[in-house]
C-alpha cells in the first residue's frame, strides 16, 4: 500500500470518527434538552449513570460476541480515571447551577488552555506559533457567540475550577491509557464504564435531590418520557465510544478545539428547533470566526512542527550529536 493511499485511508477514518462524535454529541444534547425541558426529567447525574450502564451492557455484549478481547488494566488506573470522570460530571452540573451561563461558557472554554498545559508538562508537546494563534481564534469565536452575562461568586468559581481540571485530566487520561497499555476504545470502555455506572447510580439520586429538590424515584414516568430515556441512553453509547475513539486517535486538545464545532451546531439547531430569538449578528459573526479558527488549527497542527511530542530519545540523540561535534572539533584543534 502506497503512502498516499495510507494517508487517504487515515484521513477518511479520522473524518468518520469526528463525524460520529459530532452527530452523537449534538443528538444527545437535543434529546436531553427535550427530556429535561418538556418532560421534567432533571436528574442529570442519574441520567449519566444510566448512560454508562447502557454502555456497560454494550461492552458485555461485544465481549460475548468476541469483538472485544480480554485486556489488563491496573485497578489503580481505573479508579483514578473514574475519579476524574465523576468529578468532571458532578463539577459541570454544579458549575452550571451556581454560575451564570456566561461564566459557565468561559469555564468550558478554559479547558483548551488547561489541556494544552497538561500536554506541555506531561507529554513535552510543543506547539508552533500558527497552532497557538489558531487556538486563540477558536476561543475568541466561540466566546463571542456564547458568552453573554458574566457573574461569578467564590463557590461558583471553585465548582468551575474543579470541573475544568477534572475534565481536562479525564480527557488526557483517555489518550494516556490507550497509548501506555495499547488498548482500544472498546476495551477501555469495558474497564471503566461499569465502575462509572455503579458509582453514579449510587450517588446520583442523592446529588440530584440536592440540586433539584426532587426525587428521581418520585418522578411520574410516561410512555413518551421513557421513550426519550431509551433514545438518550442509546445515543450515549455512541457518544462515549466516539469520545474515546477521537481522543485515542488525536489528543485532548484537538478533541476540545474541533469539538467546539458541536457548540456551533447545537446553537444552529437550537435556533431551528427551539426558536430564533437568540440569533443575531454577533452570534453569526462568532460562529464564522470559530469555524475559521478550527480550519486553521486543523491545517497548522497537521504541518511538520505544528504540534509534536519531544521525545527523550530525540533529545539524547541531539545531545550526542553535539558531543561528537565537540570531540571532532577538539581533535582538529589538537592536530
Amino acid at each position: 500500500m502506497s503512502l498516499s493511499t495510507k494517508a487517504d485511508k487515515k484521513a477518511a477514518v479520522d473524518a468518520a470518527a469526528w463525524m460520529f462524535n459530532i452527530v452523537t454529541s449534538v443528538g444527545i444534547i437535543l434529546v436531553n434538552k427535550a427530556l429535561m425541558a418538556a418532560y421534567g426529567f432533571r436528574f442529570a447525574t442519574t441520567l449519566t449513570g444510566l448512560h454508562f450502564a447502557t454502555t456497560t451492557t454494550m461492552t458485555l455484549v461485544f465481549r460475548w460476541l468476541g469483538y472485544i478481547q480480554p485486556t489488563n488494566l491496573p485497578v489503580s488506573e481505573i479508579l483514578k480515571f473514574v475519579l476524574f470522570a465523576n468529578f468532571s460530571i458532578v463539577g459541570m452540573n454544579i458549575s452550571l447551577m451556581w454560575n451564570s451561563v456566561g461564566f459557565y461558557q468561559i469555564a468550558k472554554l478554559s479547558m483548551i488552555p488547561v489541556s494544552c498545559f497538561l500536554e506541555v508538562v506531561l507529554d513535552q508537546v510543543r506547539y508552533s506559533r500558527d497552532t497557538k494563534l489558531s487556538i486563540v481564534v477558536v476561543l475568541l469565536g466561540v466566546a463571542f457567540c456564547t458568552v453573554t452575562d458574566v457573574s461569578v461568586n467564590f463557590k461558583g468559581f471553585l465548582a468551575a475550577f474543579i470541573a475544568v481540571w477534572s475534565t481536562a485530566l479525564q480527557q488526557y487520561y483517555v489518550h494516556f491509557l490507550q497509548r501506555k497499555y495499547s488498548i482500544g476504545s472498546f476495551n477501555l470502555l469495558g474497564h471503566t464504564a461499569p465502575v462509572q455506572a455503579t458509582s453514579l447510580l449510587i450517588v446520583g439520586p442523592f446529588l440530584d435531590y440536592m440540586f433539584t429538590g426532587e426525587k428521581v424515584y418520585a418522578y411520574q414516568y410516561s410512555t413518551t418520557s421513557v421513550a426519550f430515556l431509551i433514545v438518550s441512553c442509546t445515543i450515549a453509547v455512541g457518544t462515549n465510544l466516539s469520545q474515546f475513539i477521537c481522543i485515542g486517535r488525536f489528543t485532548a486538545v484537538s478533541f476540545q478545539v474541533i469539538g467546539h464545532m458541536k457548540t456551533i451546531l447545537v446553537l444552529t439547531l437550537g435556533f431551528v428547533f427551539f426558536g430564533k430569538e437568540g440569533l443575531n449578528m454577533q452570534v453569526v459573526l462568532g460562529m464564522f470566526v470559530a469555524v475559521i479558527g478550527m480550519i486553521w488549527y486543523g491545517n497548522a497542527s497537521s504541518k511538520p512542527g505544528g504540534k509534536e511530542r519531544v521525545s527523550f530519545s530525540s533529545q539524547s540523540n541531539k545531545s550526542q550529536k553535539q558531543e561528537s561535534l565537540l570531540e571532532s572539533t577538539e581533535q582538529e584543534d589538537k592536530v
